[in-house]
């Protein structure tokens, strides 16, 4: 006679076909797609074993939201928001080798656009979410899930909306967990790291303008702003911001000296980074400021000079740097162009330390005994930003155990994006542990 089902025993098809959901999020409110199909799939699934739900739109029709609350023994006790974002980058089938939203399961992994970011942590958590309610589990304090739209575009019409609109969502809320961390960095040896954001840059999307004199292609023209925009975005996407040593930073690095014996001197921490495998291109990051341009529109007509010029460029700060880093901008840009926020998100950072942290390394620890936990600063960015706003402590930790020649962080928005079935079984364990302790 069998039991119940688990979490492990759904997570495998629950992240499959949260895959085979396009939800593809291009920036654009009039081609984004399957956000709301994809909340009435997880409302589904919650509503099936009991959960209240709620499900609303935030700031557009079809950015749908999914919450649910499960009450805890103490209500006098912070709320914990357990939070994932339904929302994907788009892909390119004829670069794949499986389509990107057939959910396949082959090869010892789930295939897809999503399956690490984040449908892979989506599906743990309504996996958990299923086996509390069924079990008629009641967790130490309230857990709040929340499914939400909008992540890839920065929140607008998701997470932002719902902290500007609908706080009452998050009463009581006072820690969370989110993407991107709880994942396995093998040093040698087959001993292995666990890394816990603990810290983000800021995710600061910038608009360039220079203005000039239109005129006829074939004149003598020293007032072309083509020109002026092209040399300040050369000029700023060539610079090389100050290197600094965020708390978070020097953590990571001190730990896994610890562990590994590993130098990191200050004269070349990019260098000893770079020595830590694929993992680098994430921490490597994160001890200076970027400011990369992505974006330029300039003009109309071969034989005319317009009378301005655009570029666009993403940067990425961190935390405590703001003034200095638009000071720098400022000084490199030159009087002729102008700037303006098109998107503004704040960097955070929080200690690595308290119950919250234990209960992680905890709960990791239960299920690979020689898991050691380490803080790092992720040099992207998560829903996370718009939930401090609310006072709220936030962690990235979507559990898994990854393979040592995994190269994890090309597969964040890559080709050929995967998870390992038995990562995602593990992580189910892991949230499962976890969430009956933290």
């Amino acid at each position: 006679m069998t039991g119940p089902l688990s979490a492990v025993d759904e997570v495998v098809e629950l992240c499959s076909d949260l895959i085979r959901i396009d939800t593809s999020n291009t920036g654009d409110p009039e081609t984004v797609t399957g956000e709301k199909e994809a909340a009435e799939y997880v409302a589904g699934k919650l509503t099936e074993v009991g959960y209240e739900v709620e499900v609303l739109d935030s700031g557009a029709p079809g950015r749908s939201n999914v919450f649910c609350r499960l009450k805890g023994a103490d209500p006098e006790r912070g709320a914990l928001l357990v939070h994932g974002h339904l929302d994907v980058v788009p892909a390119e089938p004829s670069e794949w080798s499986v389509h990107p939203f057939s959910g396949a399961v082959q090869d010892g992994y789930v295939w897809g656009r999503g399956a690490v970011d984040m449908k892979d942590m989506v599906a743990m958590t309504i996996a958990v979410a299923r086996q509390f309610k069924r079990e008629g589990y009641v967790p130490p304090r309230d857990i709040v899930f929340a499914f939400v739209a909008d992540e890839e575009a920065g929140g607008s019409y998701g997470c932002q909306w719902l902290v500007e609109h609908r706080p009452d969502l998050f009463e009581g809320v006072t820690e969370a967990v989110g993407e991107v961390g709880g994942f396995s960095l093998t040093l040698g040896q087959d001993r292995r790291v666990y890394l816990i954001e603990s810290a983000e840059k800021s995710m600061a999307w910038m608009r360039l303008r220079a203005k000039g004199r239109p005129g006829h292609g074939s004149f003598l023209h020293d007032e072309n702003a083509v020109t002026v925009l092209s040399e300040a975005v050369a000029r700023l996407g060539n610079h090389r911001f100050p290197l600094v040593m965020t708390d978070t930073v020097r953590a990571f690095a001190d730990q896994i000296r610890e562990l590994t014996g590993m130098e990191f001197p200050d004269e070349d921490i990019e260098g000893a980074f770079a020595k830590l495998g694929p993992v680098a291109r994430m921490v490597g990051a994160t001890v200076r400021d970027t400011a990369n341009p992505t974006m330029l529109n300039a003009g109309y007509k071969a034989n005319v000079i317009p009378s301005t010029a655009e570029a666009v460029v993403d940067c990425r700060v961190l935390p405590g740097r703001r003034d200095a880093f638009l000071r720098e901008v400022d000084e490199l840009l030159g009087p002729d162009v102008e700037r303006e926020w098109i998107q503004d998100l704040p960097a955070l950072e929080t200690e690595f330390e308290g119950p919250l942290v234990e209960a992680m390394a905890a709960a990791l620890r239960t299920e690979d005994p020689e898991a050691r936990t380490v803080p790092y600063m992720l040099s992207g960015g998560t829903d996370a930003k718009s939930f401090v706003q609310l006072g709220i402590r936030c962690f990235g930790f979507a559990p898994l155990r990854l393979p040592p020649d995994l190269d994890f962080a090309s597969l964040f928005h890559g080709i050929d994006e995967r998870v390992p079935v038995d990562a995602l079984e593990f992580g189910a364990k892991v949230l499962d542990r976890f969430l009956r302790t933290a």
